[in-house]
């Protein structure tokens, strides 16, 4: 068996929200404070699961961090008991509760940046968790991701991990929802894309101006640095300034790649000619090939608004390449359009699977958002966490544990029942040995 990429989706949690914590995300702002079905969107990112499984392309599984984050409210001041802390914080500073209680982790795609063996210098595969600093409900995950990716890669002489980028602005990483990779073979070395909003220590940066620039280049630098990768096949690329201002906050809402294919909006890259050039030359011999969506055909807020590319792509061997879109897709004319082109066989996508992912595009998360790339080796497989590997007896298994323990609405009013934390410990717990993960919560490891 040659390399393979193994797709980790992460698990919704008990306390999926919409409390509109992230500016810049238009659909996360624009449905804050509906009710939110935290059990849907568990299951439909289930079925997300089983469908790529079933297509055959290696699945896994990461879980969901505790919610409410008990221990950044005590670093607020807030102390007592866990139901009065939880009281407290409500009332007094609710929208810093609310960030407390937020299930943004589900979007793994801003887990961590992942570099594969073939690619490093140390032929290890590498992990950097992402600080996420440019919000504050996200940048609670760092701690807990490097447990669970610790614990699900283990072995030091195979896998290294590294601590997140310092907690600064000015090194923002928001893991690989601004990086792709670009290959032959998986197992092959690859040209590894980093995509960045801005340059912390370069005035001369032309920059957003209504929304923030999250990826610093500053941080992608850093992330190629410590991972080994060669220079000649690594590429610095920015995003296009007006995309973040149309509500793009990571390249993954404009772009997608897999294997030697990229598939991207026209207006996703600041200097896209110079780009191709780029690719081209890291890439060779391997030809590069691209699916390029004029913005006459499709605009950037119709690209927003459908998450088009804020796709999976997916290699299905000699059935060529699948685009995994979100069903919002088929309610833009423009975008159904490009669909149906996209079926044609007239391109380097050979089909189109549509999933509903309703409760997690509500939330601003298309298929790419809930899902982080990691290509291993046969031996890097092997010594993976068994658990985690998603196969139909998992799914049995996780989709009766989603139906016994997630609640079927959730209001940000309910984030402050302290029965709500019990009820998400309790799973997460039961959770942490269906998957063999063993203690990875700061409840295991207090209690």
């Amino acid at each position: 068996m040659s390399a393979v990429e193994v797709n980790f989706d992460g698990l919704v949690g008990p306390t999926h929200n919409y409390a509109g914590l992230s500016y810049g995300n238009q659909a996360s702002q624009q449905n804050r404070a509906n009710p939110a079905n935290p059990r849907a969107a568990a299951l439909q990112g289930l079925e997300k699961m089983r469908v790529l499984s079933d297509l055959g392309v290696p699945q896994a599984v990461l879980p969901p961090q505790e919610r409410p984050a008990l221990a950044t409210l005590r670093r607020l001041g807030f102390s007592g008991s866990d139901a009065r802390i939880i009281a407290a914080a409500y009332q007094q500073a609710p929208r810093v509760f609310a960030a407390c209680c937020s299930a943004s982790a589900m979007w793994t795609a801003n887990a961590a940046t992942v570099s594969p063996s073939a690619d490093s210098t140390d032929g290890r595969v590498h992990f950097t968790p992402a600080n996420l600093v440019n919000k504050f409900h996200r940048s609670l995950e760092p701690e807990t991701t490097s447990a669970i990716l610790e614990a699900v890669f283990a072995d030091p002489e195979i896998f290294a991990h590294h601590p997140p980028l310092p907690a600064n602005n000015a090194f923002g990483d928001e893991g690989a929802a601004n990086h792709t990779r670009l290959c032959g073979a998986y197992g092959d070395p690859g040209v590894e894309l980093f995509v960045y909003g801005k340059r912390a220590f370069d005035d001369g940066t032309v920059s957003p101006r209504r929304y923030p620039a999250r990826q610093t280049r500053e941080a992608s630098e850093a992330i190629a640095r410590l991972h080994g990768l060669s220079p000649d096949r690594t590429v610095f690329v920015q995003q296009h300034p007006d995309a973040i201002d149309a509500g793009v906050f990571h390249n993954d809402v404009v772009a997608v790649g897999n294997t030697n294919l990229l598939f991207y909006h026209g207006q996703a890259f600041h200097d896209e000619s110079r780009l191709l050039q780029d690719l081209e030359r890291a890439l060779a011999p391997t030809p590069l090939e691209t699916v390029r969506i004029d913005p006459e055909q499709v605009s950037l807020d119709d690209a927003v608004s459908s998450y088009l590319f804020n796709s999976q792509l997916v290699d299905l061997g000699t059935e060529g390449t699948a685009l995994i879109v979100p069903g919002e897709c088929e309610a833009v004319p423009a975008v159904l359009d490009c669909l149906d082109w996209l079926r044609s066989g007239e391109n380097a996508i050979r089909r189109v699977e549509v999933l509903d992912l309703r409760e997690s595009m509500q939330n601003g998360g298309g298929p790419a958002c809930l899902r982080l790339r990691v290509v291993l080796s046969p031996h890097e497989l092997s010594a993976m966490a068994p658990g985690v590997r998603f196969d139909p007896g998992l799914h049995d298994r996780l989709k009766d544990w989603v139906q016994r323990h997630y609640r079927d609405r959730v209001t940000e009013a309910d984030l402050c029942d302290p029965a709500l934390l019990m009820e998400s410990r309790t799973a997460l717990d039961e959770l942490s040995r269906i998957l063999g993960l063993g203690a990875i919560y700061p409840f295991q490891r207090e209690g």
